[in-house]
């Protein structure tokens, strides 16, 4: 699909394809594997994709259902339209990548996508850089972003260089059969129990549209948590993540376990945790504007092999100073 003049493909159905497809969308995708279904259904749409039986025989193609023996499908592939997003070289650290996809760990302050305030210096960016052999999503040439990280979150993150993988992924994510698991640390101003489940519906926020909220019109959110370490003053939690909404762990800590995440300006009060958990921790967060919230593994099935891939990535420095501060609470 790199050449600058439209793609034709062609396949002539078999007795076999029949056999083992019901769908020509779903023949088609397996057939070509740069097209998912969605793109495929674009296409025809615009009519870019059309069958015919030689020499002359038009046939009304439908994605639902296979055509006759012999019908040869044409496709017309549109060659993916420039971005207007501007590709920066900003520094990535890449954990694995191949033709489909790429993993990165995320540090924190990057956005992911651009937006008014954020137009560049962003994920995005970095990526129409790095990756020369985008495939393209849609019409349009840019990378498959489908899930985000805050601003201030770090750690791992997906994103495909394809149409296929990237509808895969959103299937998968969708789905909740991804695994992912973060970090915290918290300020520990009660007692908690040490593990247990955070259930609740999260929506917008009535008041501040900056914020997310419990919100009984909202969707469905679960994540389940463990202590790992409980300081006193300062605790370490491991999340699980059992579905993916806007602010997830951030909302649930802040208002199901009434402990927001350390130094998160949105959900907490920076200046509070500073004052409570003194001056050594109050200086390591001096310059620091970001929640500590860390995507510490994730694992997948690859959209296109199937391979089963899993990552892990050590916090931060600055989270691992702060937990070593804590440690010194336990000795107190």
């Amino acid at each position: 699909m790199e050449d600058e003049s439209e793609n034709t493909l062609e396949v002539i159905i078999t007795e076999q394809d029949r056999e083992l497809f019901r769908r020509l969308d779903i023949f088609l995708s397996e057939k070509f594997p740069d097209l998912g279904r969605t793109f495929l259904k674009k296409l025809y749409a615009e009519n870019l994709l059309e069958g015919s039986i030689l020499p002359s025989t038009n046939v009304k193609l439908t994605l639902s259902k296979m055509p006759p023996v012999g019908t040869t499908v044409t496709i017309h592939v549109p060659p993916p339209t420039p971005t207007t997003i501007p590709a920066e070289n900003i520094p990535l650290e890449i954990l694995y990548e191949d033709e489909d996809i790429i993993f990165i760990n995320k540090p924190a302050g990057m956005v992911i996508h651009p937006a008014p305030g954020h137009m560049t210096g962003t994920l995005v960016n970095a990526l129409l850089y790095h990756c020369r052999d985008l495939k393209g999503i849609g019409h349009e040439l840019r990378p498959g972003i489908v899930h985000r990280l805050d601003m201030g979150t770090t750690g791992i993150m997906i994103a495909a260089k394809g149409q296929k993988a990237h509808e895969q992924l959103c299937i998968d994510f969708s789905k909740h059969n991804i695994e992912r698991y973060y970090e915290a640390l918290i300020p520990i101003a009660h007692e908690i129990p040490l593990a247990g489940t955070l259930e609740g519906p999260i929506g917008r926020h009535p008041q501040n549209r900056l914020k997310m909220a419990i919100n009984h019109d909202g969707r469905a959110a679960k994540t389940h948590y463990k202590v790992v370490h409980n300081f006193g003053k300062l605790g370490h939690i491991e999340l699980r993540l059992e579905t993916g909404r806007t602010h997830q762990i951030r909302v649930h800590l802040a208002s199901l376990l009434h402990t927001p995440i350390l130094n998160d300006p949105l959900y907490g009060n920076p200046s509070e945790h500073r004052r409570r958990l003194g001056t050594a921790i109050s200086n390591i967060l001096e310059s620091y504007p970001h929640p500590l919230l860390h995507a510490k593994i994730l694992g997948i099935q690859h959209p296109i092999s199937k391979k089963k891939l899993r990552f892990e990535v050590p916090a931060p420095k600055i989270f691992q100073d702060i937990l070593a501060e804590g440690r010194k609470f336990s000795a107190e």
